[in-house]
């Protein structure tokens, strides 16, 4: 099982301020240890919403928006991405993330499982996936 462990975007890192040294040992620390374990696939930050864009679709129209976006609340700031063996290790894992914001102040973050190609109802689309390993080496 692949889970997603997403990093909420803060104030701070809409403003581009870097993690003070504290931070970076911790999440180095925290990783490190993940990747001890065998459960660590991918982690990075994201550069702030205002080096980005989305695009919005209407139909057949797609129309692209430059960043920065207004509400923090709904961006992300980072990503860590797991491959453990239960809901339970995510849950376990997840327990342990360092404060993306450090110290004490209010923040938090958010879990998600992604989908294997099992999931999904067995045909050629799911083979053109498959070839293309876009299932999770090992899922």
């Amino acid at each position: 099982m692949r889970y997603m462990i997403i990093v909420k975007a803060s104030p701070e890192s809409e403003a581009g301020v870097m993690p003070d040294e504290q931070l970076m040992a911790e999440m180095a620390a925290y990783h490190e240890e993940l990747a001890k374990a065998g459960v660590l696939l991918d982690g990075s930050g994201l550069q702030a919403s205002a080096k980005g864009w989305r695009v919005k679709y209407s139909g057949g129209k797609r129309t692209v928006v430059d960043g920065p976006f207004a509400e923090t609340k709904e961006l992300i700031a980072g990503y860590t991405l797991i491959q453990v063996k239960s809901r339970e290790e995510a849950l376990e894992w997840t327990r342990r993330f360092p404060n993306p914001r450090g110290g004490n102040q209010a923040c938090e973050i958010e879990v998600r499982r992604l989908f294997e190609l099992e999931d999904f109802q067995q045909g050629e689309a799911v083979e053109r996936f498959r070839k293309m390993d876009m299932g999770g080496k090992g899922a």
